[in-house]
């Protein structure tokens, strides 16, 4: 991952910008596909579900889960139906809890409800009073 490349240390907060899909899209995972269509909202709901506990134990916690919407400054045509901000102790505490097979057992729920996503990594710079 390119931000390992930047020499991240300390914790990081990912930035998490999420357009879901009217209709989920099971296509590349028929094994999770639900027995009736769902939203891709409902979509990223299990996604969450099956994925809060493998993110706590790798030390990661969710800081604020909220509805996107329009850039009061921004491109006017972009929008974000949920942000989403994730604290991790580490980038490599990231990448551990992001390659652990039973978490991505079910990582279809996710690319099933997603439409279009943004990651940015940040670090927190220390404020002097």
């Amino acid at each position: 991952m390119r931000f390992m490349q930047r020499g991240i240390e300390g914790s990081i907060v990912m930035l998490n910008l999420l357009r879901f899909r009217d209709v989920a899209d099971y296509t590349a995972n028929p094994k999770l596909t639900p027995e009736a269509p769902i939203s891709g909202a409902e979509a990223f709901n299990r996604y969450i579900e099956h994925t809060l506990p493998f993110l706590r134990e790798s030390g990661g916690e969710v800081l604020f889960l909220g509805d996107g919407g329009e850039f009061l400054i921004g491109p006017e045509d972009e929008r974000w139906d949920l942000v989403m901000l994730i604290r991790q102790s580490s980038a490599q505490s990231f990448l551990a809890y992001s390659s652990h097979q039973d978490y991505l057992a079910g990582i279809g729920h996710r690319t099933a409800a997603i439409e279009d996503s943004r990651l940015l990594p940040m670090t927190e710079f220390p404020i002097s009073n």
